[in-house]
Order: C-alpha cells, then structure tokens, then sequence
C-alpha cells in the first residue's frame, strides 16, 4: 500500500508524540532525531509488505488457469502465499 509523504510524516509524528509522552520511554536523542528513525522503520516495513504481497500475486499469475482476483479461490491462494513470504522472513 503506498502512503503519501506527508502520512507517513505524520505517522511518524504520533510515534515520537507518544513514546514522548510513555512515562517509562525515556529519550537519549533529540525528538526529531527519533522521528526520523520511526519514518525510516515505517519505510521499511511499507516497503517489506509491498514485496511481499507482489511475490503473492507473482505466484498466483504463474498458475496455469486464470484465477480472476476477488474470487473465494484468489483470496483463499492469496492469503496462502502471503503468510509463506511472510515466514521466509522469519516474522
């Protein structure tokens, strides 16, 4: 799923805004400098689940039939392939 810039800046605002204010978070950084951390991981991770939902979709275009995509069988294959690329992440 793409996200703007400005939401993923945003999102990365409420994370550094809470553990700001989580009384057992305490900062050996400036609040920007945590900021940029959590925009990174949240680019990471953004980009983690857009390959692996790719690799699925690859799988199930590979098929010998054309499975057409909102079917029970697609979303069924779908999942099935997603949680294997997931495991070959050790998630």
């Amino acid at each position: 799923m793409r996200i703007s810039r400005d939401k993923l800046n945003k999102l990365a605002h409420v994370v550094a805004d809470t553990l700001a204010e989580t009384p057992e978070c305490d900062f050996l950084e400036d609040r920007n400098t945590i900021r940029q951390e959590a925009r990174k991981a949240l680019e990471h991770l953004l980009m983690e689940e857009m390959r692996i939902d790719l690799a699925a979709r690859q799988k199930i275009e590979s098929q010998r039939r054309i499975i057409p995509e909102g079917s029970q069988e697609w979303d069924i294959l779908y999942r099935k392939y997603y949680t294997e690329e997931v495991k070959k992440l050790g998630i």
